[in-house]
C-alpha cells in the first residue's frame, strides 16, 4: 500500500496541484490506515468492514467526529484515484456514511478584544515589532497561520497595501491590508535586514523570520498568538486563525458585501464564508430597519408620535 499512497501524493502534486499542508494531510490519514490494517495489505483487499474499524477505534480514543469525517473523506479520494487508475474494481469505502458533525462556528474577538490583542505597546527590537506586525496583518488580511509564514518578501507590498498568498488547493489570490498593518510592517523590516546582515542571511526570502534568520513556523506564530491572549488577560482562548474569523465578523457587521470577503478568505463556495460569517442579532435587526421599507416607515411613524408627544 506504501508504494500506491506515494503515486496519489505524486498525483495531488502534479496534477491536482494541491498545497503542501493538504498533500501532508492526505498522507498522513492514508499512512494511519496502513498501520491499522498491517503494512503489508494490499488495498485490493481492503474491506469496508477494516475501514468502519479503524473510523470507529479513532472515536472510542476521544477524535471528533469532524476529525473521523475528514480522514474519511481522504480514504475516499485515494480509493477515487485508484478506480481511475484501474487498481481496483471498487471503493470499499462508497458504502460507508460519515458520522454527523456539527457545523460549529469558531470563536470570535469584539473589536475591543482585538484591539487590544494587536496594540501590544511596547513595540521595541526586533521581537516586539515583528510580533506587532504579525497580529495586525492576521487581523487586518485574515490569512490562515500557514499563509502568513509562507510569505515571502516579494509576496507583500507596501505601496499599494497587499500580499499573494498560496491558499488551500495552492490558489493564488491578492488581499488587501490596512495603514495600521502597513505601518507595523515598516517597522519591523528595517530590524528584520539588520537581524539577517548581522547573521549573513540577506538572502533568506522569507519575510517573518526566527532570531537565527529562518522562516518563521506556524507553530511559532500561534505561541506567540497564545501569549498574547494571557497578557491581555482574555478568558476564552486565542489562536490565528480567531483573527481570520474576527475580520470577516467585524467586515460584515460594517457592512461589508459577502462576496468580497469570499474573496478574501479564499473560500470557493460563498455557502462557506456564510457559515463562516455570522451577525449578532441586534445588528441584523438594526441593518434590517433601517433599509426595510415597512421597517423604516413604522420607525418615522414611532419617530412623529413621540414629537408630538
Amino acid at each position: 500500500m506504501v508504494n500506491k499512497i506515494k503515486t496519489f501524493m505524486d498525483f495531488l502534486k502534479v496534477e491536482r496541484n494541491a498545497s503542501p499542508n493538504t498533500i501532508v494531510a492526505y498522507r498522513r490519514d492514508l499512512e494511519e490506515l496502513n498501520r491499522f490494517i498491517g503494512s503489508g495489505k494490499d488495498p485490493v483487499s481492503l474491506t469496508a468492514k477494516e475501514i468502519r474499524t479503524w473510523l470507529a477505534s479513532m472515536l472510542k480514543r476521544g477524535a471528533s467526529r469532524n476529525t473521523v469525517a475528514r480522514k474519511l473523506a481522504s480514504i475516499r479520494s485515494f480509493f477515487r484515484f485508484l478506480l481511475r487508475q484501474g487498481i481496483v474494481e471498487k471503493s470499499p469505502a462508497d458504502g460507508i456514511r460519515a458520522p454527523q458533525t456539527k457545523k460549529s462556528l469558531p470563536a470570535y474577538l469584539s473589536v475591543d478584544e482585538a484591539f487590544s490583542m494587536v496594540e501590544t505597546g511596547d513595540d521595541i527590537g526586533f521581537q516586539d515589532l515583528r510580533n506587532r506586525a504579525i497580529l495586525e496583518l492576521l487581523y487586518s488580511s485574515g490569512i490562515r497561520v500557514g499563509e502568513l509564514s509562507g510569505l515571502d518578501i516579494a509576496s507583500v507590498s507596501l505601496s499599494p497595501e497587499m500580499v499573494r498568498v498560496r491558499g488551500k488547493g495552492n490558489k493564488e489570490r491578492v488581499i488587501p491590508f490596512g495603514s495600521k498593518a502597513a505601518k507595523a510592517l515598516n517597522a519591523y523590516l528595517p530590524f528584520r535586514d539588520a537581524l539577517l546582515e548581522r547573521l549573513h542571511c540577506k538572502d533568506e526570502k522569507a519575510f517573518f523570520v526566527n532570531r537565527r534568520g529562518t522562516r518563521l513556523s506556524p507553530r511559532s506564530v500561534e505561541r506567540l498568538v497564545a501569549k498574547r491572549r494571557l497578557e491581555v488577560g482574555l478568558n476564552s482562548p486565542v489562536t490565528p486563525h480567531t483573527f481570520r474569523h474576527s475580520m470577516a465578523t467585524h467586515l460584515l457587521e460594517s457592512g461589508a458585501d459577502l462576496r468580497p470577503i469570499q474573496e478574501m478568505l479564499g473560500h470557493v463556495s460563498l455557502a462557506t464564508t456564510q457559515l463562516y460569517t455570522h451577525l449578532d442579532l441586534s445588528h441584523l435587526t438594526e441593518v434590517y430597519n433601517n433599509a426595510h421599507p415597512r421597517a423604516k416607515k413604522a420607525k418615522e411613524k414611532n419617530k412623529k408620535i413621540k414629537d408630538v408627544e
